[in-house]
């Protein structure tokens, strides 16, 4: 690829940004949370249409383990783009973060319901996929939105995986705080744990029953320390509910767990420990505990993206943008699997901003184009004959 041809196209996407910008708008006002496999569709079928709008073939719509997908392109391309349009935020969220475009300190910022996590990376990829047709028509490439990503993609794993099966690399949109490349991502284990006891009369016979909210209590300090710092292997206790009323001996706990970790070793350890955990005796007092999930996403090796992290430094210096640089990040993605896949993988490819899951969540408009132009530029330079 020339100079010319990148100076050309980051020139045509500058030209473009409003229409991104209204792009997504339209899909940030489609609410998606992750539970909802119906406002998920709404938003599947939304990214359809604007893939009618800006690219030569439509895009299909389709459904895999009761999840609505948006898949474009060949199933098995030599290049995926990879991204999601779920939300971790409830229906009713628009009313309490609505679309907006402002002037701020940073720039021109856009706000509203998963805008930053990565409703604008999904945008971004249709129109980088429009950018590299116009100049490579029979490019081999795919693009592939999911709706289950922010609660572990168990409907759509395989999915994935087949969709990479021949491909020279894998490109994920997801968002990057300071703009920087993702190259290595620690790998994820999710647990909700069920605690049952007893329920008795918390004032006239408390001891007749078995608590179940101290036994939770009680698990939850020891998994706590289940981390290793030297390692960097996080055990985090999240959410915790129990009881059914004040004066009852409450009989059901629950607690989720999430386990963040470089290693497989050390997901299998703390795997391992958590099940004994559960049997431990003197934790339950007398109960008993169900367990659901356990490893999640395998990590995301530096090694799965050091050939396209290179190719990024030099197409940047060839167009004259900043390279953004590259580091490894504690946040799992889609993107563990096609690593673990063996796949060429490179994330944080979408939006510059912040506040992922936080009423404050935002997304740079500037450096939408540069960011959609990066994607379209390494495609073409994956695809191009040596």
């Amino acid at each position: 690829m020339t100079d010319t041809t990148l100076d050309a196209m980051l020139d045509d996407l500058r030209l473009r940004t409003a229409e991104m910008v209204d792009d997504i708008r339209r899909l940030v006002e489609v609410e998606s949370p992750s539970s909802d496999p119906a406002a998920c569709l709404a938003a599947v079928e939304e990214a359809a249409a604007l893939c009618a709008e800006r690219l030569p073939q439509p895009a299909r719509v389709e459904t895999h383990l009761g999840s609505p997908v948006l898949r474009w392109g060949s199933t098995t391309p030599r290049v995926l783009l990879l991204g999601h349009v779920d939300t971790v935020w409830p229906h009713g969220s628009l009313s309490e973060i609505p679309w907006s475009v402002t002037v701020e300190e940073a720039g021109t910022v856009l706000r509203g319901p998963g805008v930053f996590d990565m409703k604008v990376g999904a945008v971004q990829a249709i129109h980088a996929i429009a950018a590299i047709l116009q100049r490579m028509p029979d490019a081999d490439v795919g693009l592939l939105l999911t709706t289950d990503e922010e609660i572990g993609s168990t409907n759509s794993r395989q999915l994935i995986l087949d969709s990479v099966s021949r491909a020279e690399a894998a490109l994920v949109l997801e968002p990057s705080v300071d703009g920087s490349l993702k190259s290595a991502r620690k790998g994820t284990s999710w647990y909700r744990l069920t605690v049952h006891g007893r329920a008795a009369h918390a004032g006239l016979d408390p001891a007749s029953g078995i608590n179940a909210l101290l036994a939770m209590s009680r698990l939850a300090l020891a998994l706590s320390e289940l981390g290793n710092h030297a390692f960097e292997t996080t055990v985090t206790p999240t959410l915790a509910s129990a009881g059914t009323t004040d004066n009852t001996v409450p009989d059901r706990a629950t607690l989720s767990v999430d386990v963040r970790a470089w290693s497989p070793e050390e997901q299998q350890r703390v795997d391992d420990e958590v099940r004994r955990l559960i049997a431990d005796e003197s934790l339950l007092q007398g109960a008993h505990v169900d367990v659901e999930g356990g490893l999640n996403r395998p990590a995301m090796p530096e090694s799965s993206a050091l050939s396209l992290v290179a190719r990024v430094d030099r197409l940047c210096r060839e167009v004259g943008l900043t390279f953004p640089g590259a580091r490894a990040v504690g946040g799992a993605s889609d993107g563990n699997f096609t690593a673990a896949a063996g796949i060429a993988t490179l994330d944080g490819l979408g939006a510059v901003g912040a506040g992922a899951h936080a009423v404050t969540e935002w997304a740079l408009v500037e450096a939408i184009p540069e960011r959609t132009a990066m994607v379209a530029a390494l495609v073409l330079d994956l695809l191009s004959p040596a």
